[in-house]
């Protein structure tokens, strides 16, 4: 905190500094260049410098360190800047007890534009609307609220923090995109919400701006919404945890809508025995095969209960984790 109090002062920040050690070798230049030649631009050394992806030190240059967290190869970049990165996870439930799927994103935060996206859209529902002679599929979450906020978060990161990183974690009630560091100083959730703008890492807004992934300074918070609003889905919130800025998406009503239509629907296929396991769930989120059977108290054979509980999982109430008789199987 003292570090970057003292950096606001000096209208310095953290990302502008060099990394002596390094040169332009160690920046993937043929990838920054393709980044530029896709919006029919040109990068060469005088861009970079009055970007900042380079900076002087002594009599030559070297790469800055949002440089290096936008730019750098992976050994540089695992080696100085190792939590610079996003790490996706898709949840069991409404807490973070069992994680159904992960990914971390492995190149910089310039692929995390692309590739955080494609996660949320495999572990998320997609609810359809008929209009007029048209079907429209309406997704869990908004597509472009969610883009927004990931922008901003690895725009306005703080990446001096060690052993903290970029987390979207997607539960079953809610969407939650998570960045290392507070507000700036001097800086409130109301003058978020009011479009003032205070850049924390100037090198990587520069970059985003000229690579237009993101518009005017500020405008972020308006974007994401008027996307929930026009969209029909409630409005998200944002929330400071310690060091940490949190803002959460909740789920398009017409998705919540259609699961639990699915799960009432779904019920009535049931015979009172599938409807006995189900009932075991009511207080507990997992359990093995054997617990249930002794549970059940009704003299059936095994193969009749991994009948019933493959049932339950095809109509989406249950989710086995394991294999064979170390299977658990989990409360959707």
């Amino acid at each position: 905190m003292e570090a970057e109090l003292q950096r606001s002062v000096l209208h310095h920040s953290f990302d502008e500094q060099p990394i002596a050690d390094l040169s332009l070798k160690n920046l993937d230049l043929e990838k920054a260049k393709q980044s530029f030649q896709k919006i029919g631009r040109d990068l060469d050394e005088e861009k970079m410098r009055s970007l900042g992806i380079t900076v002087p030190v002594a009599k030559r240059f070297s790469p800055s360190i949002g440089g290096l967290i936008l730019f750098g190869k992976q050994t540089e970049r695992q080696q100085y800047i190792h939590d610079a990165r996003v790490s996706c996870a898709r949840f069991l439930g409404n807490d973070k007890v069992e994680i159904l799927d992960r990914f971390d994103v492995e190149g910089t935060i310039l692929d995390a534009v692309d590739a955080v996206p494609k996660f949320v859209a495999r572990n998320t529902r997609l609810a359809a609307e008929i209009r007029g002679m048209q079907r429209e599929d309406i997704s869990e979450y908004p597509p472009v609220g969610i883009r927004e906020a990931l922008i901003n978060a690895l725009v306005h990161s703080d990446y001096s923090l060690t052993g903290s990183r970029i987390q979207v974690a997607i539960f079953d009630n809610r969407l939650e995109i998570q960045n290392p560091g507070m507000l700036p100083f001097g800086f409130t959730l109301e003058d978020l919400k009011q479009g003032v703008s205070r850049v924390r890492n100037r090198v990587i807004a520069r970059v985003f701006s000229e690579l237009r992934l993101m518009e005017a300074w500020g405008s972020g918070y308006k974007r994401i919404i008027e996307a929930c609003r026009s969209g029909g889905y409630p409005e998200p919130e944002w929330k400071e945890l310690g060091a940490s800025l949190r803002v959460t998406f909740f789920p398009h009503p017409k998705t919540f809508l259609e699961r639990t239509q699915k799960a009432t629907s779904n019920t009535e296929e049931l015979i009172p025995r599938q409807i006995s396991i189900l009932n075991q769930f009511s207080e507990v989120d997992n359990l093995s095969f054997r617990q249930i059977m002794e549970n059940l108290h009704l003299s059936i054979s095994e193969r009749s209960l991994r009948y019933d509980l493959a049932h339950l999982k095809n109509l989406g109430f249950l989710i086995p984790k394991g294999k064979g008789r170390a299977t658990i199987w989990h409360r959707r």
